[in-house]
């Protein structure tokens, strides 16, 4: 699947382009990454702390929730905003590659590449399309893709480094960014003490890519869901208030929960431009 990305990646270390042998990007300086079994490679360098990433629990957790399709809504209309033309798609923050391999099946003629921090969620993007090259890359840093090379990039709920988005699109380009709403997670927000968003949420997003790029669109997309005890837990386990509760805590929770319950899903999409 590197193969079929590797032409618009760029070396981390000096900006030069790669070429792909056995196992191993390399490119014309000698900088050689390895790429691991499971078909991913790390482009991550230096002793810097890279952002935070998602621990194998909260990846496996994302995979078993998204993959019983209750973001199924969602993830049909990222893949429908993409540009019906884009051969190149990037997922900055693209966890186990959910939505970038919808937007891959709508578009037969593009590739995809994931970007995420956790070599745990990147392992599993490497398998989510046959047409995916998966990186493990920090987002809050330069991306290793080169310029003016992607025609979309999807952020879902997902850190926004404005510039580098901006840099890698195509004049043409187009940036999806998807956030939750106050109302994402109804009532269980509430009802478990979960980390809700915040009122200024929707400033921050302008403010992150101010300067860059010019909003064309936006929509709220939002949907009923009916989650058991397991599903809860799920969603719960792969979003940011897993970081803050202690896992059994919120098991026993949840347990007191009704075993069927009605949750609201609830979610801003965005497009932008870059601007000139």
């Amino acid at each position: 699947m590197l193969a079929d990305v590797v032409d618009f990646l760029i070396c981390p270390v000096c900006g030069d382009g790669f070429s792909l042998g056995d196992r191993v990007l390399r490119c014309p300086q000698g900088h050689a990454f390895d790429i691991a079994k499971q078909g991913y490679v790390s482009l991550l360098t230096g002793s810097q702390t890279p952002g935070t990433a998602d621990s194998t629990a909260m990846v496996a957790a994302r995979e078993a929730f998204l993959g019983a399709g209750y973001f199924g809504p969602l993830a049909e209309a990222v893949a429908g905003a993409c540009r019906t033309d884009a051969k190149v798609v990037a997922d900055a923050g693209a966890g186990t590659g959910h939505y970038l391999s919808a937007a891959l099946d709508r578009l037969p003629e593009a590739v995809g590449i994931a970007l995420d921090v956790s070599k745990h969620a990147i392992r599993r993007a490497a398998r989510a399309h046959p047409r995916l090259g998966a990186v493990v890359a920090d987002v809050w840093r330069p991306l290793p893709i080169g310029d003016g090379m992607v025609d979309v990039v999807l952020n879902v709920f997902a850190p926004r480094n404005g510039a580098e988005f901006a840099r890698v699109l195509g004049d043409d380009g187009v940036l999806i960014v998807v956030t939750p709403t106050s109302r994402h997670l109804e009532p269980l927000v509430e009802r478990l003490g979960l980390l809700s968003v915040d009122d200024s949420k929707e400033r921050r997003v302008a403010e992150s890519l101010g300067g860059y790029f010019l909003e064309t669109g936006q929509s709220v997309h939002e949907f009923g869901m009916t989650l058991g005890h397991g599903a809860i837990e799920a969603v719960v386990g792969m979003g940011p208030s897993a970081w803050h509760t202690e896992r059994e805590v919120m098991r026993r929770k949840i347990m007191k929960l009704p075993e069927t319950n009605c949750v609201t899903a609830s979610f801003r999409m965005s497009t932008f431009q870059p601007l000139p």
